[in-house]
């Protein structure tokens, strides 16, 4: 009895993790049930006989979890069989023409240059990639042509019922897949690029804080969570595998959504790899919180804390926003300026460290530390190239710009409506003011003029408070900031 709630408990795991797998189960319970029925029923079982149940077997082994990869499986099992069929029935030919004594010997030796030939090919880098499975089909059909057509006197037609019943059990699989709640692989691929992305960050955004040993420990739940997603990144090491089946996959697709057809699928891999290298400098940077041996000292690290938390927290802003851009498929605009910040942040490093602020570390700690700031370097020169491969992704995907709705600034005693909008710099955002709706004439006299105010200015000595009206949801907001307005 455990076991079976052990097994119902597993079931239940793995339907959660994803939805998709109960519903592709009923439609492979579908299309068997369909393909059956040219065994079951009568007047198909008199044209196709026993080799109805090639269709069944179609199905079992050409029905896949993707789009992509059920139309891979059976144009290679459709064409395999083909020409498979084609060679079969020349072979066979070619055997009968001989005397009685030779036509098995000729046969035999058909299907031994042909298995051994086909099999060799296989070994081939490109050919096992996306035809593998066709060269298996392919000496499977062409060996039980050859060696059935010795026995069988109608030769053709058990040739044609065959390659019928595989092309109904293929076409079966391909329109289900595609028209029943289908799943694409090619937005997996997508979906697993910027959810890596988003891993990478999580790491990024806390590394400043946890290697200065800056984070509290109030929350459990809280913290539990963020050492959850700040180890996500492992995921990252090994999925190489996934994304090159899947990039396979989503080339037999046709077009879809925002894919088009022929959509730059080698760019992604291009993009998955950098990802990876930048993963691994992650994992070995991680390496260096919880070294006891060469552990820095503490007020080492606080001379350090504000570069090496801002090379981190930049680097994981611009990893963030990348993944924000790679799901909406939108160009990443913004991410330039936190790949900047964190130039600008390992150029304020090196000058403290020229500066003679290690002079009395021991050469143990120094090397820790050095080596962890090189890592840390690099990982800011990958997420460049990360932000260029993207680049590129996104002109040959044909991105779309990303639009910054303006926001409205309302003053609650209907003095004035200003739209503004926000522009990024180094150190803090600025938001310019560019149209004033309210009455006061003399405003509106003067549309040349601008103001520009700090988000981190306050305003002392009056009352008037700032409301945000956000024109994409609508909401509002008061601002602890005040806007003050010349008349």
């Amino acid at each position: 009895m455990e076991k079976v709630r052990e097994i119902v408990r597993e079931g239940r795991r793995v339907a959660k993790e994803d939805p998709r797998r109960v519903v592709h189960s009923f439609k492979v319970g579908l299309v068997l049930a369909l393909v059956s029925s040219f065994y079951y029923y009568q007047p198909l079982y008199d044209s196709f006989g026993v080799n109805a149940m090639w269709a069944v077997m179609t199905v079992v082994v050409v029905f896949e979890f993707s789009v992509g990869a059920t139309l891979g499986k059976g144009f290679n099992r459709v064409a395999a069989t083909l020409f498979a069929g084609a060679l079969g029935i020349g072979a066979h030919h070619l055997a009968s023409m001989s005397s009685a004594t030779g036509e098995p010997i000729l046969l035999a030796i058909f299907v031994f240059v042909q298995a051994a030939l086909s099999t060799f090919v296989r070994f081939f880098p490109r050919v096992k990639a996306r035809y593998d499975y066709s060269l298996l089909i392919f000496i499977l059909t062409f060996a039980l042509i050859s060696v059935s057509g010795f026995r069988e006197e109608q030769v053709l037609m058990l040739t044609h019922k065959r390659i019928s019943t595989v092309i109904i059990g293929g076409l079966s699989c391909v329109l289900i897949s595609i028209f029943v709640c289908p799943v694409w692989a090619g937005q997996d691929l997508h979906s697993l690029l910027a959810s890596n992305l988003e891993k990478l960050s999580f790491f990024l955004l806390d590394f400043g804080d946890k290697y200065c040993e800056a984070v509290g420990n109030d929350d459990t739940k809280e913290v539990d969570k963020r050492k959850k997603d700040f180890d996500n990144y492992k995921s990252v090491l090994n999925s190489k595998s996934n994304e090159e089946s899947l990039a396979n996959f989503a080339k037999w697709e046709p077009g879809h959504g925002q894919f088009r057809f022929r959509h730059p699928w080698k760019q992604y891999l291009a993009l998955g790899e950098l990802i990876r290298q930048c993963a691994y400098r992650i994992h070995a940077l991680n390496s260096y919180l919880n070294a006891d041996d060469t552990k820095v000292p503490v007020d080492i690290k606080h001379k350090l804390r504000e570069p090496l938390k801002r090379m981190s927290l930049e680097s994981g802003k611009a990893m963030k926003e990348m993944s924000m851009s790679l799901k909406k498929m939108t160009k990443p605009s913004s991410c330039d300026i936190h790949v900047q910040n964190a130039r600008s942040a390992c150029k304020s490093l090196t000058n403290l460290l020229n500066s003679g602020i290690l002079k009395e570390v021991e050469p143990l700690e120094l090397i820790s530390l050095l080596t962890a700031i090189s890592l840390l370097i690099d990982i800011i020169n990958l997420t460049e190239k990360i932000l260029e491969s993207l680049h590129e992704l996104a002109s040959a995907a044909k991105f779309k710009d990303k639009i910054e709705r303006p926001l409205s600034f309302e003053k609650t005693n209907a003095k004035s409506i200003v739209c503004v909008r926000p522009i990024k710099c180094q150190d803090d955002h600025v938001i310019t003011i560019i149209e004033d709706d309210g009455n006061n004439d003399d405003t509106s006299k003067n549309d040349n003029c601008s103001k520009e105010v700090s988000n981190r200015e306050k305003y002392e000595g009056s009352d008037t408070h700032v409301h945000i009206k956000c024109v994409s949801c609508g909401g509002h907001t008061c601002l602890c900031d005040v806007v003050e307005c010349s008349r």
